[in-house]
């Protein structure tokens, strides 16, 4: 199964304040998140991480990712400071590769994939999707894009019960269909 999320804010407590989660702290946010994700993803699934998964160091960012399970893919947000650092391993955490694009193709559909939403993207008109983050929108936003026909879904966990989603659940809540 291929997996999509995004802002993670693992150690982040303004991403409790300023999103409104459902949580007292920032322990109890990372704990949860890791119980979501590890519920939802088994070992061998593929999960693309749309980025900002946390702000804090290396060390403290591959304790938390290693946790998660899947093969992890993180497309970099504008909060992951610790991917830039030269002393951050990949492999470590079990993130296959770091990139700020990504086009993934399954089942003959396109998914461009990216932190930022886009206004347009490759073959947006020809039916691919734009899967995002960085928005902190409620599960309202995926809705009005799906009512104005719009193929943008924002993966991020604010706006699917702080889990991971998959291409499966995306594509049958645009089309109806698999």
């Amino acid at each position: 199964m291929i997996y999509c999320t995004s802002d993670l804010h693992f150690w982040h407590k303004n991403a409790i304040v300023y999103t409104n989660r459902p949580f007292e702290t920032i322990e109890e946010m990372n704990e949860k998140l890791i119980e979501y994700w590890n519920k939802t993803v088994h070992q061998n699934d593929e999960v693309f991480i749309l980025g900002d998964v946390t702000m804090v160091r290396p060390a403290r960012a591959t304790e938390i990712i290693a946790r998660l399970k899947g093969r992890k893919y993180l497309l970099m947000g504008n909060h992951d400071y610790f991917a830039r650092e030269k002393t951050f391993d990949p492999r470590a955490s079990g993130i296959e590769w770091v990139k700020m694009y990504h086009e993934l193709h399954w089942q003959n559909r396109t998914f461009v994939l990216c932190h930022y939403p886009f206004v347009a993207w490759n073959k947006d008109s020809h039916g691919s999707y734009n899967l995002h983050g960085h928005l902190h929108s409620p599960v309202e936003y995926n809705l009005a894009n799906r009512e104005n026909g719009r193929h943008q879904f924002d993966v991020g966990v604010d706006a699917n019960d702080f889990r991971p989603v998959s291409l499966e659940e995306i594509v049958a809540f645009f089309e109806g269909v698999l």
